[in-house]
């Protein structure tokens, strides 16, 4: 589903990715992992839109994600989290959610002014469409919370449900299990296998050890922008490469 050949990002002199490539396919979830400042969140965003790539590429299915917005790349089905909780804290669980269905709602900016049939009726699909997926993730009964007011897990779990509700096909996070507990942690492992057993290809950046080896199919190790490792989970403690990464010398 998405293919990442020889991707590289520069930064003036710094090389923040250095010719990575790998691949991720329906129904598998594949873990992106590495020390503070290996590259990963700007690999993420280089796939995303969000940084140009300097050399290599990336595909969708058959299409070359080169130069497209993020809206775009979107649109096609590649949804994300990101790290700082983009969580809308004011707004209602559902109202968060629905915000990730703003690129499918064709009802146009003054139909929805002036409550025209069509945006009204745009507008109500939209809610069945988020309320199913909440359903869906097991939070429905959190739709008329404030998403301020939820725990850190539980706005994690909104954060997902909002990329999801769209139809994504593919989806990154960014460290989702920062700040979760034990209990949110295995909660959310159960999530993102289910997510794969329906099909839908998981991307992470994550550190933490448990989720890592609960919800990966495969492991990538970035050290210094480059890919030093590429192996099942239980591999990872006997990979010398990734103990030097992680621990130095010795």
């Amino acid at each position: 589903m998405l293919e990442v050949k020889d991707l590289t990002v520069r930064f003036g002199g710094l090389v923040a990715v250095n010719a990575v490539s790998f691949e991720v396919r329906a129904g598998q979830v594949v873990t992106l992992m590495g020390p503070n400042g290996a590259g990963k969140t700007t690999a993420f965003n280089a796939i995303g839109g969000f940084v140009r790539a300097s050399e290599g590429a990336v595909r969708f299915g058959d299409m070359s994600l080169a130069g497209l917005s993020p809206e775009k790349i979107a649109a096609l089905g590649i949804r994300r989290t990101f790290q700082n909780n983009g969580i809308l804290r004011e707004m209602t669980v559902l109202e968060n959610v629905l915000t990730g269905l703003a690129l499918d709602i064709d009802s146009g900016f003054w139909g929805l002014v002036t409550g025209l049939p069509k945006a009204a009726n745009a507008e109500r699909a939209a809610v069945r469409r988020a309320r199913r997926k909440l359903d869906e993730m097991e939070i429905g009964d959190l739709e008329d919370r404030i998403a301020g007011d939820l725990s850190f897990g539980q706005q994690r779990l909104v954060e997902i449900t909002r990329a999801l509700v769209a139809g994504a096909r593919l989806i990154m996070l960014d460290e989702p299990a920062v700040g979760l507990s034990p209990s949110e942690r295995a909660h959310l492992a159960v999530v993102l296998r289910r997510l794969a057993a329906g099909g839908i290809a998981v991307l992470l950046v994550e550190h933490v050890q448990d989720l890592v080896m609960a919800v990966s199919d495969e492991v990538m190790v970035l050290n210094y922008g480059k890919l030093i490792a590429r192996c099942a989970p239980e591999d990872l403690r006997q990979n010398n490469d990734v103990l030097e990464a992680y621990l130095g010398h010795g």
